[in-house]
């Protein structure tokens, strides 16, 4: 994505797209992180000219590197069973309670802190002498210089989200060697400057500098939110539902932890307090299911059909980790339905309303916690990432929520990104106050208006709390 920022002015420009497809060898699940960083090239050169570069990615995942900077192995996928148990064993060592008060962290079998654990005692770590999270490592290639951006590094349960800096204390119990990461850096600092074998391959002019941005694309979609106000709650939808609210400090309350809160780092350093919900995986994986079979559907078409369909004739817990894997998606949700004594759903329509619905719901119990548990008054649910463009969902959380959804941008973590960089260019000055008030100016934004009492959807919030 390019982005051309000027006072009063931002647009974003699709110059490049590439598949991201994980590859299974053997029994482990990858990262195709070479074909990842060749697509990164291939972009910077269809970009043509840049002031800057920025990169965001997903969290937790990291590559190992050995005394001469060579990449040890490939980086693992989150979606690998290798943790399966070793969150049990880690608190065998240290309680769920202490942990979290530490640092604030949700429990997700895949945190960084259990992969680690997770490779104790394998040839990789014991000969690693620098661990990247992904979009370090994707920086470092380009500029040989190394480091770790705050926000990205908040999801990995080893920072103290008080001081933004290791939990050394955590890491020490767990023999997790934090000297493996390389120095913290904020969104807004220097990460180097294209590297001259980079710039030659890309037809670039340099010097071009890459600036650390909210390298979580979380960080960045949430940097990216239009608010007007900070009485709002964000969801930014995608693969992941990341559900929640902006604050200045962390929650680290045992009633936090209970509930599954999060307390990551974000832009400015602000507090992303939230819930992960596993999001439009449940309809991606369910459509890769379905064309697998040899059937394929029309989304919109689709969409359509279940927006016609029964609504909340079936609901399911959408933050359940049974849904976490790939595969078999349509059965899963069925054998869901039957624990809980719900009619299962009869086609691919009923399907795709299960899941919008269930997630309307999970959107709702979300937004619902995150205001009881940090006290943060919200007016209105902003909706950013691809399911901005799902006008049924977008509906169906306005109803469960009981308040308006303002929908847009899709692309807030690229929007975030730019604005970032931007900013730490001197094009544009200050705080997310005045980010949000350009974005809000210049994006297209849908608006969506709750429909009928709410009654249905407190009965179906209760009938899910209590199965």
């Amino acid at each position: 994505m390019v982005g051309r920022v000027a006072p009063g002015t931002v647009e974003l420009e699709e110059v490049h797209r590439f598949p991201n497809r994980p590859v299974r060898v053997g029994d482990t699940l990858h990262w195709d992180v070479l074909a990842l960083y060749q697509g990164v090239l291939d972009g910077l050169r269809a970009a043509g000219p840049v002031a800057s570069v920025g990169i965001d990615t997903w969290a937790v995942d990291y590559g190992l590197l050995a005394a001469d900077g060579s990449l040890l192995g490939n980086p693992v996928h989150y979606r690998d069973a290798r943790t399966d148990g070793v969150p049990e064993k880690v608190w065998q060592s240290l309680p769920q309670q202490e942990l979290y008060a530490a640092t604030g962290l949700q429990y997700a079998p895949f945190n960084t802190l259990y992969q680690l654990v997770a490779a104790q005692g394998t040839p990789q770590l014991a000969a690693a002498e620098q661990l990247l999270l992904m979009p370090d490592l994707i920086s470092y290639w380009l500029t040989g210089t190394a480091g770790t951006e705050l926000t990205n590094a908040s999801t990995t349960q080893l920072i103290d989200p008080r001081t933004g800096d290791w939990a050394r204390g955590v890491a020490e119990r767990l023999g997790v060697p934090v000297s493996l990461f390389p120095p913290l850096r904020r969104p807004g600092d220097a990460a180097g400057e294209l590297r001259a074998e980079v710039l030659a391959e890309t037809g670039l002019e340099g010097p071009v500098p890459v600036v650390a941005v909210g390298s979580h694309d979380t960080a960045s979609a949430v940097a990216g939110v239009p608010a007007r106000t900070d009485r709002f709650a964000y969801i930014s939808c995608g693969t992941w539902s990341l559900a929640g609210v902006e604050l200045d400090a962390p929650v680290l309350t045992e009633e936090s932890r209970a509930a599954n809160f999060t307390n990551e780092l974000g832009v400015d350093g602000t507090v992303r307090y939230l819930r992960n919900i596993m999001g439009l995986w449940l309809l991606q994986e369910s459509l890769r299911h379905w064309a697998g079979q040899g059937v394929r559907f029309e989304l919109s078409h689709l969409l359509a059909q279940a927006a016609e369909a029964a609504p909340l004739r079936s609901v399911v817990d959408a933050a359940d980790p049974g849904f976490l894997a790939p595969g078999g998606m349509p059965e899963r949700i069925a054998q869901a339905c039957r624990r809980r004594g719900q009619p299962v759903p009869r086609d691919a329509a009923e399907t795709v309303r299960c899941v919008l619905d269930s997630l309307a719901l999970a959107h709702r119990q979300a937004i619902e916690d995150a205001r009881r548990l940090s006290g943060r008054e919200v007016d209105v649910v902003h909706i950013v990432g691809g399911g901005a463009h799902n006008a049924l969902l977008c509906q169906l959380t306005a109803d469960a929520c009981g308040l308006p959804v303002v929908a847009g941008p899709a692309e807030a973590a690229a929007l975030g990104n730019v604005l970032v960089q931007a900013r730490a260019a001197g094009v544009i000055n200050g705080g997310l106050t005045d980010i949000r008030s350009l974005l809000h100016t210049t994006q297209p934004l849908r608006q969506y208006e709750p429909t009928g009492d709410g009654t249905a959807w407190e009965e179906a919030a209760c009938a899910l709390r209590s199965s």
